[in-house]
Parts: structure tokens; sequence; C-alpha cells
């Protein structure tokens, strides 16, 4: 009887082995990818943050200098002008929102043609955005380009002179960003107004309630979770914007559209300072993660779920 018992546990402790490597050997690819491309880099960027390191020199020529990267950030002013441009970038996030909620409402509503108008919107978002940097820029072409037309058309004499001007190219930058994140969070609030409960808006139509006050008392109330989620993915996007920066101003003109992404790349791969670039790169890092902390602290006061 005990050696049947001791038997079947043996069994069993087997089978719970085999399932245990089993599953090891399937997520151990995601694991090796995650650890090799994702969290040894990140101990790299800490670590070479302290150091004054070119590429090129090899490991030998690894220095460390502590707290002197962050020390020399404070006084470089393409830094600080980096730094600012990615917030004035920030502001982008709230208005393709903003467009995104109206388009998702009234899409919603409509009786035909829902799928066509998702597709529409939604386009920008799935094509290259080389592609459509690239579309933009022959769009924004100072003297030959159809924007400029059509506004000489309308009787303005002079008009900007877009990503070539310093004063206009962030605002440029911005609209373009405006323009291709529309469709993602037009989809992203249609799921969620579909997931509002139909008898709710009956309910506030039976009570007298017109259009606005069914958006504000149930509506908006109900898609706060979904607007937490596109406010957070947004401001990350933003501070990680760099392919349009790349195609269309490289920094320019007069460092009017330099972002800390572009400035680490320049940085790490044009200037060959690694621990400089490591310093600016652990900044961002930091801006992401306070801002970030702080929707997630403040979610409580506005956010129901």
């Amino acid at each position: 009887m005990n050696a049947n018992i001791r038997t079947k546990g043996g069994s069993m402790r087997s089978l719970q082995r085999r399932e245990e490597a089993a599953g090891w050997l399937f997520v151990a690819p995601m694991l090796i990818g995650t650890t090799v491309l994702t969290l040894i880099p990140i101990v790299a960027t800490f670590v070479l943050s302290f150091s004054d390191w070119k590429f090129i020199a090899g490991i030998e020529g690894l220095r460390w200098v502590g707290w002197d990267n962050f020390k020399e950030l404070v006084d470089d002013p393409k830094f600080q002008r980096s730094l600012i441009n990615n917030f004035i970038f920030l502001l982008s996030v709230p208005i393709y929102m903003a467009i995104s909620l109206v388009l998702a409402v009234i899409i919603n509503n409509l009786a035909y043609l829902k799928s066509l108008f998702k597709v529409i919107f939604f386009m920008p978002y799935i094509s290259s955005v080389v592609a459509v940097a690239v579309v933009w820029q022959v769009l924004f072409h100072p003297s030959l380009g159809p924007v400029n037309h059509l506004l000489r058309l309308i009787g303005i004499a002079n008009p900007p002179q877009w990503i070539a001007d310093p004063d206009y190219a962030l605002v440029s930058l911005m609209m373009i960003s405006v323009w291709i994140s529309i469709g993602f969070n037009m989809i992203v609030y249609i799921a969620g107004l579909q997931a509002i409960p139909r008898d709710m808006y009956e309910a506030a139509e039976i009570d007298g309630a017109n259009g606005w006050v069914k958006f504000t008392r149930i509506t908006w109330p109900l898609l706060t979770p979904t607007t937490f989620f596109l406010l957070i993915t947004g401001i990350i996007y933003s501070f990680k914007v760099f392919d349009l920066v790349a195609v269309l101003t490289k920094g320019g003109p007069i460092q009017s559209t330099t972002m800390l992404v572009w400035y680490i790349y320049e940085k790490a791969f044009v200037n060959l300072e690694i621990g400089y670039a490591s310093a600016i790169a652990l900044i961002l890092f930091l801006c992401l993660f306070v801002i970030t902390l702080l929707q997630w602290i403040g979610q409580n006061k506005w956010v129901n779920y």
C-alpha cells in the first residue's frame, strides 16, 4: 500500500517537473529576448551614464566620471532646448485626443458607413511614418507646396515657411503627429463607446436628458478609463518621437525641433559620446516615470472604473 502511494507520488512529481520544464521551454524565447533586448540595455544605460566612453575606443577606453555627465547637462543649452521642445510637443496629445473623441462620437452614431470612416481615419496610423513624412514635406514646401498655394489663394501673401521656419517647424511636426494619431485614438474611443450599455442612454432619455447631459453624465465618465490609457500611451509616444524629426528636420532649423531622442541619437551615434547619451536617456526615463506616476496617483480623482 505504502509502496503504491510512494510510486504514485513519485509519478506526480515527475509529471509536475516535466510540465514545469515544458512551460519554461515555451517562455524561454520571450525571456531571452526581453533580457537581451530590454533588461541588459537598461542596466547598461544606467551604468554608462556615470562614465565617459566613446564606442570606438573599446571597453579599455571606459573612464568613470561619476555625476559629471549630469552636471554638464545642467549647463547644456541644447539639452535644455530639447527638453523644452519635448514638453511643447506634449501639447499635441490632448489636441488629438479631443479631436478623436469628437469623431468617435459622431461616427459611432452614424447608421451607415461606419467601417468606411474607420478605415479612412486609421490609414495614416498604419502607414509608414517615413512615407507620411515625405508626403507632408511636399505639402509644406515653402514655395511649391499645396498648403501655401491654398493660403495664397485665400489672400495670405506671405504664408509660413513651415518646417523651414524655426518659428513654425515644431508646430508643423505637431500638426503631422495629430494627423497620424487621430485614427488610433478614435478607434479606441469607438470601442469604449460601444461598451457603454444602451439602457443607460434610454433611461436618461426617459428622464428628459438632452445630448449634452447624456455626454457629460454618462459618456464621458464611462470613457475616463479609455482616456487614461490613451493619455499614458500618448505621452510616452510624444517623448519617443524620432522618425518625424529624422526625416523632416534633423533637429533644425536652428535646433527648433531637436528633442531628447534625437539628441540622444546625435550624441551616441554621430559624436559617439555613449556615456553622455546614456545620461540623457536616463533623464528621459525619469521624465516619463515621474509624469506617469503623477497621472497614476491623480487617476483616483477623475477616472471611474
